[in-house]
């Protein structure tokens, strides 16, 4: 199944027998409280549910990072609240970065649920009708269960850096540590190649052509066979890297402490420069 739906699919499903559940996960970092919240009530698909990234899909900040796992029973019921249920299937949308939606569809996916899509392009691809009421879903009965693969820890990280691929998704001038406008220090983690997640999408958003996206990751170092692993910030960027490495049909885990928590540890090695060292 792809990790991806396009705008028509969707639609089409919607107006099916078993319509999906629909999570609308506007965030944007840096802005202010409760803007996605506000976003959602001004229009959203009909029938989605907001779901609050910083609170739902993240614990509190501290030492595990900016966005580190949130507790699964919270997480849990947050998803049954918006009637998430084993048998349906559920697309998550933003505002069309999609990075907030990339990391509910990796949370759930990571906990166990077995059908989940981004909505590509995100809410701006979407040319249907849209509502400002919020519904009230029936109780949905998804438990979440820790998962087995997929999450990298830093120690994972860093041998993951050395024996396999590991890529940053934040932008070229924090991997070179040239600038670093939020944690600590700049740089990156020693032996990460730097795969900015910008470069996985065309300027309206979607993502590239899966055969592109392949050959993207590919000449990155993501051959055949090796273990693939992505971080970012804090969590949620290398979430749309790893949704992305995902449609090229590579599977990737995820480091989401980041470098949110890497950095925060003056104890951890930092590179700095275009090289991964």
């Amino acid at each position: 199944m792809n990790a991806i739906i396009s705008a028509t699919e969707l639609a089409a499903l919607l107006a099916g027998p078993n319509p999906p559940v629909l999570l609308d996960v506007r965030w944007q970092l840096g802005a202010a409280e409760g803007a996605g919240r506000a976003e959602y009530a001004a229009g959203h698909l009909p029938g989605a549910v907001y779901v609050d990234l910083d609170t739902e899909l993240a614990d509190a900040p501290g030492a595990d990072g900016r966005h580190p796992l949130p507790d699964l029973d919270v997480f849990g019921a947050a998803m049954r609240r918006a009637g998430v249920a084993v048998r349906r299937p559920v697309v998550v949308y933003d505002g069309g970065q999609g990075w907030a939606a990339a990391r509910a569809w990796w949370l759930l996916r990571w906990s166990g649920h077995p059908d989940v899509r981004v909505l590509d392009g995100g809410l701006p691809a979407w040319a249907g009708e849209r509502q400002t009421a919020a519904p009230t879903p029936a109780e949905g009965d998804f438990q979440p269960v820790t998962g087995a693969d997929g999450l990298l820890d830093a120690d994972d990280a860093a041998a993951l850096a050395r024996s396999g691929v590991l890529f940053d998704a934040r932008a070229g001038e924090r991997y070179r540590g040239d600038v670093e406008p939020i944690d600590r220090v700049g740089g990156h983690i020693p032996g990460a190649v730097s795969a900015p997640t910008v470069e996985t999408v065309d300027p309206d958003g979607r993502f590239r052509p899966a055969r592109e996206l392949a050959d993207h990751f590919t000449a990155l170092g993501a051959a055949h066979g090796t273990r693939v692993g992505v971080y970012c910030g804090s969590g949620v960027s290398g979430a749309h890297e790893v949704l992305a490495l995902a449609v090229a049909g590579i599977p990737a885990a995820l480091y989401v402490g980041s470098w949110s928590q890497w950095s925060a540890d003056p104890e951890r090695p930092v590179a700095v420069g275009p090289d991964p060292q």
